[in-house]
């Protein structure tokens, strides 16, 4: 049978839309093998500028077409590995930090002076540049700089640490949505959100816990690197702000000049002619300097593992603008296929997690346990490993965490929203018709009964006596009874967590590496090659990928969150949280709107 004009239209219109796609993808590869081979040239006696800023999170592939289509995202393993190659590479004499506003954490943060200390020891300097407001954290990390440079109109806005916590039981109430929860754990805070309107006086010990050891340590930190007693630093932060010049003054940053002028500086320091350009090297132009070439990244392969967000089930989300989430399903294959690949010789998993779903947690908990009896398993706690972010940590063979990292809060809550109010408000009314004695427990328009409480408690109960509590005093070599004593949901630095069992030692993700291979029993003078585990998508994959329905609401998600504030975000988060219990989902996560800034 002839084919009608008009089929014959539509399939010639289609065969030149497919002919233009795959010519403008095979351009693009093209274009991205070119970006891949072009590392720049970099000369003899070069600055290398690099940039502190955003949120930082642990990982984002390094895929030039990212940049190409304007993503300016930066991570936090980027950034340390170009302090690392600075480090052996004879052409570059200087490090400029420009430090901006950054969303990492106090965690990130001690990783990144890590780096600056660790960059430093090979005899070269690094020095910090603030042009606009420098808050406490990002003075903090100038402070492990050699010198300090603030921009003229630059304030210094050091007035110490603010734990900011949301409480959304007023507007429930205004909704007529009665929380019905339950928690196990003393310290379990997280349910507090939706039940109260302020801190209970268990929320607000652990958390002036959590401040003194975070802010002493800012202080010590801070009084050691500008040679003053900590005494000084404290009166130093209760009398802020400064100018740029009150701080000179008073010693707390080394120069006032704006960022021509530095440079004008360094070329003399480096014996540059007055006529002669300062060969500044960017960040961005610096990653293409493939680590191999200066002798780093090989060796043995050692899997690493990045673990970034929320706790729950199915696939990750890895959006790096804030949407990343864990899936048990992607988290776990990636961890099955580490241990099963035998040219991998350890298994390094970076944690930075809240929690979330128990049962999640529970399955990756055990791909850990599986991956461990074939190979070393170490875990590096990042800005936050606990509840279930700790729940995935404890059965590693080894836990490195920063100082300041924030772990623990183990223990449990769950609940449901009980909707009557909100209901009656909307002029909607339901009826019930059950079989089953409990068939109505987790009715949306009635709290529990007495005896539905009684049976879900004791659910509840079962998940941190029967399983959290005990997992973690196997994984960590103590006695349920002395996990429970430090557990009860209270949430701890890695400094504190370190002295009751729950961390064996400091460090950033390299330290972790390190302590694998020592597991790995590959000798001190071998390099090891680090494997991303999931093998990072490109992002000609990404845009070829048509995705499931639930994907495509993940990003549909991502793009809504995105337009919000920060407070607006965290609301959504816990409101989605709250909805999630309906049906006494166990959760194990801790208070996640805490932020310390």
């Amino acid at each position: 049978m002839a084919m009608s004009r008009t089929r014959k239209t539509i399939l010639i219109i289609s065969s030149i839309v497919v002919g233009l796609v795959l010519v403008v993808l095979i351009g693009l590869a093209v274009l991205v093998a070119a970006f891949r081979n072009n590392a720049p040239a970099i000369e003899n006696n070069s600055v290398l500028a690099l940039r502190v800023a955003g949120s930082l999170p642990d990982y984002v592939p390094n895929d030039p077409l990212r940049k190409i289509f304007g993503s300016t995202d930066q991570s936090l393993s980027d950034l340390i590995l170009q302090f690392k190659k600075a480090k052996v590479d004879d052409r570059i004499k200087v490090i400029i930090l420009d430090i901006n506003l950054s969303g990492a954490g106090w965690g990130k943060s001690e990783e990144i002076r890590d780096a600056i200390t660790d960059f430093r020891s090979s005899g070269k300097p690094v020095y910090a540049y603030m042009e606009g407001y420098a808050m406490d954290k990002e003075y903090y990390l100038a402070s492990a700089c050699d010198k300090i440079y603030l921009a003229p109109p630059g304030e210094l806005f050091i007035n110490g640490l603010a734990a900011d916590v949301l409480f959304f039981r007023g507007s429930l109430d205004k909704l007529g949505i009665y929380p019905d929860m339950v928690q196990i754990g003393k310290y379990k805070t997280a349910v507090e959100t939706f039940t109260r309107k302020d801190m209970s006086e268990a929320n607000r010990e652990f958390m002036n816990s959590l401040l003194d050891d975070l802010f002493n340590r800012y202080v010590e930190a801070v009084a050691k690197a500008r040679g003053k007693s900590p005494e000084d630093v404290r009166a130093i932060i209760d009398d802020a702000p400064y100018s740029s010049a009150k701080a000179k003054e008073m010693g707390l940053i080394d120069g006032v000049a704006y960022r021509d002028e530095l440079e004008k500086e360094l070329k003399t320091k480096l014996g540059y002619k007055e006529s002669d350009e300062l060969r500044v090297v960017n960040g961005s132009a610096y990653s293409q300097v493939e680590p191999e070439s200066l002798g780093l990244d090989k060796g043995e392969k050692i899997a690493v593992i990045y673990a970034t967000g929320d706790i729950g089930s199915g696939k990750s989300e890895n959006g790096p603008r804030g949407g990343q989430s864990i899936g048990s399903d992607t988290l776990s294959k990636a961890v099955k296929d580490a241990g099963d690949d035998k040219s991998i010789k350890a298994i390094v998993i970076r944690v930075d997690s809240p929690g979330g779903s128990g049962l999640a947690s529970d399955i990756i908990w055990h791909a850990v346990e599986a991956a461990k009896a074939k190979k070393p398993v170490v875990v590096s706690m990042s800005d936050v490993a606990a509840s279930g972010g700790y729940y995935i940590s404890t059965g590693a063979n080894k836990i490195i965490a920063e100082p300041s990292t924030i772990t623990g809060s183990i223990g449990v809550f769950a609940g449901k929203p009980v909707l009557k109010g909100f209901y009656d408000w909307l002029g909607i009314s339901n009826e019930y018709i059950l079989r089953g004695k409990q068939a109505g427990m987790f009715r949306e328009t009635e709290k529990f009964t007495p005896e539905e409480r009684t049976k879900f408690e004791d659910l509840i109960k079962r998940t941190y006596y029967e399983d959290f509590v005990p997992k973690v005093a196997k994984g960590r070599n103590k006695t349920p009874e002395y996990v429970d004593s430090i557990a009860q949901g209270r949430v701890w630095t890695g400094a504190q967590g370190r002295e009751r069992g729950l961390v064996d030692e400091f460090g950033g993700l390299d330290r972790a590496v390190e302590v694998a291979k020592e597991l790995a029993k590959i000798p001190k003078d071998k390099g090891v090659h680090r494997v991303i585990l999931p093998y990072p998508r490109t992002f000609i994959q990404e845009l070829l990928s048509q995705g499931d329905e639930a994907s495509v609401q993940a990003k549909q998600r991502q793009a809504v969150l995105a337009t919000l504030p920060d407070d607006a975000r965290r609301a959504v988060r816990y409101m989605a949280l709250l909805d999630r219990m309906k049906k006494g989902e166990s959760s194990l996560i801790m208070p996640f709107d805490l932020e310390i800034r």
